[in-house]
């Protein structure tokens, strides 16, 4: 199933370190390095599928402060052997050599497909897919550009940090109601975007992060969309056996069947 055969496989994303201040974020940062302590035993791969960083930006020499211990927790994973594959998110999306030259990471800034036993599995983060949503594709576009890449390195950290964690709360006060509501499958632009996808090129899974609210959704026939949801609130992760894929939660520092 995996290079280390037997095991199971984690997909997490959208654990939003940094938001929405300091001691929150480390709060949710040590559960988080709990959980990866949890299952590590039976981890054959971890994919950590976008924003896990509320911001990130590499300058040249310089690098956002804090978020060492999931850092640490990710090294220790890929020194021992075990694959981790890192999505960019719409809030992490200037990562570039840092993450995967120092914890030894594999990086991905689109969806992937991935075959585990007879299973095949569509994975990515999700911002920008499916219809509707204009403005924010509009703006990945530029976010994504070499040039606007090249003017933000040019303000002095402390100003271009702060003003991007300021944008990041600001984005987050806005669409937090509508991110808590279930649209109906009509309405959910990821489930239709995998809906027309599946007439295409059919999988069995469609996982993907960003929503923040976890979601399982029948597509198709045989294939079915889940959402991992977050770790701002609903502290889940999706666990692939090689015949099920199951969404669970860490509460109080044990896992749980996540009941949709």
């Amino acid at each position: 199933m995996t290079e280390n055969s037997g095991k199971n496989i984690y997909f997490a994303s959208d654990f939003h370190l940094g938001a929405p201040n300091y001691e929150k974020s480390l709060e949710r940062e040590k559960a988080i390095c709990a959980w990866l302590d949890s299952i590590k035993p039976t981890c054959g791969e971890l994919f950590l599928v976008g924003d896990i960083f509320d911001f990130w930006f590499e300058y040249k020499n310089a690098i956002p402060k804090g978020f060492v211990r999931l850092q640490g927790k990710i090294a220790e994973f890929t020194d021992s052997g075990i694959p981790v594959h890192f999505f960019t998110g719409n809030h992490d999306m200037w990562i570039f050599d840092y993450i995967p030259k120092e914890l030894g990471v594999q990086l991905y800034r689109k969806p992937i497909v991935r075959t585990f036993g007879t299973k095949k599995f569509y994975i990515g983060h999700g911002d920008g897919l499916g219809p509707g949503d204009l403005k924010y594709k509009m703006l990945k576009n530029f976010f994504d550009s070499k040039i606007c890449q090249w003017l933000f390195a040019r303000f002095h950290p402390n100003f271009g940090i702060g003003l991007a964690n300021y944008s990041s709360r600001s984005s987050r006060a806005k669409t937090g109601k509508i991110d808590e509501k279930y649209l109906g499958k009509e309405n959910e632009w990821l489930a239709i975007y995998c809906e027309e996808q599946n007439k295409m090129n059919p999988v069995d899974f469609y996982l993907f992060g960003h929503r923040h609210l976890p979601l399982s959704i029948p597509i198709g026939e045989n294939a079915n969309y889940m959402n991992i949801g977050d770790w701002l609130k609903y502290n889940t992760f999706a666990v692939f056996d090689g015949e099920n894929l199951t969404l669970k939660s860490w509460n109080n520092g044990s896992p749980e069947n996540y009941i949709f």
